[in-house]
């Protein structure tokens, strides 16, 4: 008999998730349903602002990636209005983008994901010299792998233990069936987990030395950047560097060891070697090097064929809410493209329903309504299509467009591991991806600082004057790739002022309900045909929604500037299913 697991809230990420799904008899997942039950936003809020407050509104969309909202109000705005900010200025926003994409990449793995991999009990366990030696099998210089520093880390948390209280481990799935880190490899994840925090800190101070703070910067302008002292003064730009370095040797020497090292652990687990049902990806190329040289690669991969790119084609970007918890107004049309959009909220709540309970019995519950509304983030579509964006995405497009940055790590990965090039299409290859965007970015990221330090020679301009006939309307959008993915802000300018703006966020594209065709957004897909060893502690389907990292508070839009209710909206912790397990805030 079909039965109804529930997971609300998917905690370790930005803002509220609620994942549905249906087992068979077999505990095979045969449905699943994405939905985010917060709602929020900032879209309308912009609405009739002078353009130029656009970026500054828009990057309040999360206090995660900031930068990547702020960067893509200014840049939209440039667009529409014509204007070129100077090189100088470009390439200052690269290196803030940089720092983020790694901020975001490490945080993501260890903070967010790592306990998806890593059996923090079981690391209790380990012998620490054993471990030590181990670490070398992964690295040739291991960071923070010393037997007595991991003779350390496992009495500080041992400690923990003792007191019967994990902290930010507590509420695991430890011990479950598909975990495959032995202890010594656990406690070498852990001692990372631990060395990260002072690693953060380092690349967000990144972003902070030329965008005064982090987050949410202040430096970028309309037309450039105001953080001129800063890129003038050779101690700032050579502080820049040194973090850029200390967070390159942790990448090296930790990140991309453990991930080469969960690879050989987990290369017969089946729930993670799927969990990449849609193998249609899209990406933007972004991350400038030089003057027109970019790191990372623009196209669409159709059906996982990485022997075909496709160009994007901007007018083929549509939203449709058929499912989601909106309406359009005065139009047929059921997929709008983002320089028409709508965001007009229509709330239809959930129905009465039973799922499976933490006793593993069924209990009644509210439960979404899959043949109505259901979620309050649209559907983006390509070309009628569902796509997922993401590292993954900027990995398949990359090779695709034989990028050679992305090919060569790539390749190694592939080579370090044994794995064949089919694994990137799933949970593993997902959560390999990011760390291998990481990896590209360490490795070439001082070409843009070299750029920079050039062209200062013989340029110091930062910015370029705006211009605005109040006169005119125009249009204009930013797309790029972000730490989550492939990002647009969509812009019409009228009478001076903003008259509609829309943000396709990367978490809209992978979050999505299923659409007026039936056709599900990669969450879902993901988790069609996973198997869930235990009913009761859900890690597989946990683990995989983790890969897509994702950021549900950018992907909600809507708010009304003037105060008007919506409705009300009220949380009953019995329907929340499995909030504990494996899970912290």
């Amino acid at each position: 008999m079909a039965k109804k697991i529930i997971v609300d809230p998917i905690t370790r990420i930005e803002g509220h998730l609620r994942i549905e799904v249906v087992v068979d008899d077999n505990n095979v997942i045969t449905d699943a349903f994405s939905s985010s039950t917060l709602f929020r936003g900032l879209e309308t809020i912009i609405k009739n602002r002078d353009p130029r407050d656009a970026g500054f509104i828009a990057q309040r969309i999360c206090g995660v990636c900031t930068y990547s909202h702020y960067k893509a109000g200014v840049s939209a705005v440039e667009d529409a209005l014509g204007i070129t900010p100077p090189l100088n200025a470009q390439l200052v926003r690269s290196l803030m983008n940089i720092a983020l994409l790694l901020h975001d990449h490490v945080v993501h793995f260890y903070t967010l994901h790592g306990l998806d991999w890593c059996d923090l009990l079981s690391a209790l366990k380990a012998d620490p010299k054993k471990a030590s030696q181990i670490a070398f099998h992964y690295s040739e210089y291991p960071l923070g792998t010393g037997a007595d520093e991991l003779k350390e880390v496992q009495k500080r948390v041992g400690d923990f233990a003792k007191q019967g209280a994990l902290g930010p481990f507590n509420n695991g799935y430890y011990g479950h069936k598909t975990y495959h880190l032995s202890p010594e490899q656990n406690l070498i994840v852990l001692s990372h987990y631990l060395k990260l925090l002072a690693i953060q800190r380092e690349a967000a101070k990144m972003t902070a030395i030329f965008g005064a703070k982090q987050p949410h910067p202040q430096s970028l302008t309309v037309g450039g950047i105001t953080s001129v002292m800063d890129i003038l003064d050779p101690t700032r730009l050579a502080e820049w560097k040194s973090k850029f370095e200390t967070v390159r040797d942790f990448v090296e020497r930790a990140y991309y060891s453990d991930i080469v090292m969960a690879a050989g652990a987990f290369n017969k687990e089946d729930s993670v070697l799927h969990g990449c049902g849609l193998k249609n990806f899209i990406a933007h190329e972004e991350v400038l090097l030089s003057r027109g040289k970019y790191l990372l690669s623009s196209g669409v991969v159709l059906n996982g064929d990485l022997s075909t790119l496709h160009p994007i084609n901007e007018n083929l970007i549509k939203e449709e809410v058929t499912h989601s918890w909106y309406q359009y107004n005065d139009t047929k049309e059921v997929q709008l493209h983002p320089y028409d959009g709508q965001t007009n909220p229509h709330y239809t709540g959930f129905k009465d329903g039973e799922s499976i309970g933490l006793s593993g019995k069924l209990e009644k519950s509210k439960v979404l309504d899959p043949n109505n509304k259901y979620s309050w983030i649209k559907s983006p579509r390509y070309d009628g299509m569902p796509m997922e964006v993401g590292p993954l995405a900027s990995l398949a497009v990359g090779l695709a467009a034989k990028n050679p940055y992305t090919t060569k790590v790539a390749n190694q990965f592939l080579k370090d591991t044994g794995l064949p090039i089919e694994a990137i299409f799933s949970t593993l290859g997902r959560t390999a991806a990011r760390c291998l965007e990481a990896k590209i970015l360490v490795e070439n990221g001082l070409q843009t600082w070299d750029s920079l330090v050039e062209n200062l020679k013989s340029d110091q301009s930062t910015c370029a004057p705006y211009v605005i006939d109040k006169n005119k309307e125009y249009k204009g959008r930013y797309i790029g790739q972000v730490p989550r993915g492939m990002l647009s802000h969509w812009v019409r300018i009228k009478n001076g002022v903003v008259e509609n703006y829309q943000a396709v966020v990367p978490s809209t594209w992978n979050a999505g309900a299923r659409d007026s065709e039936g056709q599900k957004g990669p969450y879902e897909m993901s988790l069609i045909g996973t198997k869930l060893a235990n009913l009761t502690q859900p890690l597989e389907i946990i683990r995989t929604i983790h890969s897509f990292d994702p950021c549900i508070a950018c992907s909600v839009h809507v708010i009304d500037s003037k105060g008007q209710d919506f409705g009300e909206f009220r949380v009953d912790p019995s329907f929340a299913r499995f909030d504990k397990g494996g899970q912290h805030g």
